[in-house]
């Protein structure tokens, strides 16, 4: 384990951050602690908290076949509040986690436990990137901005579930995939099945994706006594494992898809339902290069997942066109 001052950079860089990323080379560096604080240099966490959301906003379009600029802005502010609201809630995340991250060799270079900011410094800057997301929540329907504003229980909870279950890839499903009830609600204005039916689909797909990249910190865990699905399964059982969640979400984001297509509209269907198929093949790939003991291949791996969630958003728009 690395000790808590241990940096892999002299300058503050965090270790799992993406080479050459523009937080470390062209922020200006009195924002680089709070921008790392917000992950902003490893990108990978906005994107999976972000694609939920266009799949809710374009699987309700679909579904009522109405399409308007309103919806432009939905996407865009989706685009915006995931930016925001995965910060907040990595920040949120390393407060919590600021005695923990400091015994952890891949964690012990973020900013609270190497030492760039404070902890009340880390508090305020949650605290502004929530007051931004939640102006641009303002815009949205009612039924979405009381969606909004409930997801904030199982942000906070999260950091805290690998204390007291094996399970807290759970809790992080329930807040990433969110987005898919409260897009399709901006949209339509009240919730529907097949947008809960993506939401579980969602959390299916945050428990084979963070199940790979618990794996990565397993040892440390082990020592420190944080729980994971890494370590609960093992590395034989995992597999099998990550196979039940890929079916699982496949077949979900099949049935969502069943629930919401537009009635003898085949072709719009037959897109729709190319989703989930490129999807799950992605899925299944990740499965066959995966090695549990080889961090560098855990971490590509559980990159790629950026990819995966963006098949369904381009078949599903594809289908808008239909």
């Amino acid at each position: 384990m690395a000790p808590t001052e241990t940096r892999p950079e002299a300058d503050g860089r965090v270790r799992d951050a993406v080479r050459g990323n523009w937080v470390d080379h062209r922020a200006p560096a009195w924002t680089r602690p709070y921008l790392r604080l917000s992950r902003a240099d490893r990108p990978i966490g906005t994107w999976l908290l972000l694609l939920p959301c266009w799949w809710g906003l374009l699987l309700a379009i679909v579904s009522d076949g109405r399409a308007s600029w309103y919806d432009l802005w939905v996407f865009a502010g989706c685009g915006i509040g995931a930016l925001l609201m995965r910060g907040a809630g990595c920040t949120w995340n390393d407060i919590t986690d600021r005695h923990i991250d400091g015994k952890v060799a891949r964690t012990a270079s973020r900013p609270i436990p190497s030492g760039q900011v404070t902890t009340r410094q880390a508090l305020v800057w949650a605290v502004i990137q929530c007051l931004v997301s939640f102006a641009i929540l303002l815009s949205f329907a009612p039924m979405a901005i009381a969606l909004g504003v409930l997801a904030l229980l199982p942000v906070a909870i999260y950091p805290f579930a690998k204390r007291f279950t094996w399970w807290p890839q759970v809790f992080l499903g329930i807040a990433f995939n969110w987005g898919a009830l409260l897009a399709w609600t901006a949209h339509s204005g009240s919730l529907g099945l097949p947008a809960v039916l993506l939401y579980l689909s969602g959390m299916a797909w945050t428990l084979f994706y963070d199940t790979i990249y618990a794996h990565q910190d397993k040892e440390d865990d082990a020592l420190i006594g944080v729980k994971s699905t890494a370590r609960l399964f093992g590395d034989a059982a995992t597999p099998r494992w990550l196979a039940i969640f890929l079916v699982a979400s496949v077949a979900l984001m099949g049935l969502a898809i069943a629930l919401a297509a537009p009635s003898g509209a085949f072709l719009t269907l037959g897109l729709l339902i190319a989703g989930p198929w490129a999807f799950g093949w992605h899925l299944l790939w990740q499965m066959r290069k995966l090695d549990v003991n080889d961090n560098d291949r855990l971490l590509v791996l559980f990159r790629s997942n950026r990819d995966a969630g963006l098949l369904p958003v381009l078949f599903f728009a594809v289908a808008l066109l239909a």
